[in-house]
């Protein structure tokens, strides 16, 4: 499998819509579960499918992204495994930025050409799915496609925001289109399965994970004029080259905002998440942390995840992701809240001295509830943060509100006391 296989993972734009996760970092190392970044996963899924040789093509502030990759991803010196990082460079033939996500592949070709492989993997690096990438390759060449399209049956309300697409009994791809308006729908229904059907999810979502022919790619890179996979690419290619939808059907959501963000987090805690860490066959894999383990005192907790080296006193914990090196202090309550952590640890001199107005992490009697904390947060004693639909949204130096969400800026001191 990977002597045929190059994988190219797109990290996205500038990442605006889940600003301001992405204002000091590009979106695939946004932290994610309480201990992970958002391109651990189509790494992970990548190693699960016995694919080692990947390329992350990035842009915008990438210095954390190179930074978790050459700490985690360490291969045999005798291997041909890699993972690299490509941020936008440039060349005798390119000065501008990644124009969408052809052009950032046509832009950085002359890397991938230097390989020997016989297809092309692209993926997306903020989508949260467990998939094995060997089973639609073994599709892709025993049908002799072309390109081949990962789809996932959705519903009418989700069909108007992806790429739509219809195939024939053999899953040849007939006509594509991209993002549908609602009363245009009853002509993009698909032949999907009985419990698919049953949850009413009749339309072909593009999932955004192709397969190209090594051939093919080369020759689809050489026109300049097509930016981007989904919009053109895919639009001109379905009629002149055999290309096939694999259907796939387990979890899968496209973090493209906020919104989606926390829930998909939140989502971790229910009794048996959709997304599944526990699975041996399907590990994520991160940067090894040497941390110990978590200390709780005089806590209730229910329904949550805590991640490694935290330090909580809080009174209660409800339906929340606390990650890495969090401190929560007495009296607290953390409700529907990821709390990202922190990239180290105060010292005891540090506390002691108060040379520290507000210890990093949450104070003393708080009330957290419908927030993101992002990294290094310092929350003061008795602050309130109740978020929902009440709160209207708006942004300010410490925090940024969306869709009732409050998510507390990377590094914010949130005064004793502070009531949002």
């Amino acid at each position: 499998m990977d002597n045929k296989v190059l994988s190219i993972i797109l990290g996205g734009g500038q990442g605006s819509r889940l600003y301001p996760l992405t204002e000091k970092r590009s979106k695939p190392a946004v932290p994610i579960a309480g201990k992970y970044r958002l391109v651990d996963i189509p790494i992970s899924n990548c190693l699960n499918s016995d694919i080692k040789r990947m390329y992350v093509l990035t842009q915008f502030n990438s210095a954390s992204l190179n930074r978790h990759i050459k700490n985690t991803f360490h291969f045999s010196f005798f291997s041909r495994a890699f993972v690299d990082v490509l941020a936008a460079e440039q060349t005798m033939e390119s000065s501008d930025w990644f124009q969408g996500t052809a052009d950032a592949v046509r832009q950085s070709m002359h890397h991938f050409i230097k390989h020997d492989f016989e297809y092309a993997l692209i993926l997306s690096g903020d989508q949260l799915y467990q998939m094995d990438y060997s089973l639609m390759l073994k599709e892709h060449i025993k049908n002799k496609a072309k390109i081949s399209i990962a789809t996932i049956p959705v519903n009418a309300k989700d069909a108007t925001s992806f790429g739509i697409l219809k195939s024939d009994d053999k899953n040849r791809i007939t006509s594509f289109i991209e993002k549908p308006a609602t009363e245009l729908l009853s002509e993009w229904t698909s032949d999907v399965s009985d419990e698919m059907k049953s949850e009413g999810r009749h339309y072909l979502a593009s999932m955004g994970i192709y397969i190209f022919n090594r051939d093919l790619l080369i020759e689809l890179m050489k026109n300049p004029d097509t930016n981007d996979f989904g919009k053109e690419i895919i639009p001109q290619s379905i009629d002149k080259h055999k290309t096939l939808s694999y259907q796939f059907e387990g979890y899968w959501t496209d973090i493209g905002n906020i919104d989606s963000f926390f829930k998909a987090n939140l989502g971790l805690t229910d009794d048996i998440p959709k997304f599944d860490l526990f699975n041996n066959n399907k590990r994520v894999y991160t940067h090894a942390r040497i941390l110990p383990t978590t200390k709780i005192s005089g806590t209730t907790l229910n329904s949550s995840v805590i991640a490694d080296g935290c330090i909580v006193s809080a009174a209660k914990i409800e339906k929340s992701v606390i990650g890495v090196r969090s401190r929560i202090g007495d009296e607290s309550t953390v409700i529907k809240t990821y709390m990202m952590g922190s990239d180290y640890y105060e010292t005891l001199d540090e506390i002691e001295n108060d040379k520290i107005e507000n210890l990093m992490g949450i104070g003393q009697r708080c009330f957290i509830k419908n927030a993101i904390l992002d990294k290094n947060c310092r929350i003061g004693d008795d602050v309130r943060i109740n978020g929902g639909s009440h709160l209207e949204d708006i942004e300010t130096d410490l925090y940024v509100v969306q869709d009732g969400i409050v998510v507390i800026k990377k590094g914010a001191v949130i005064p004793r006391g502070f009531v949002i």
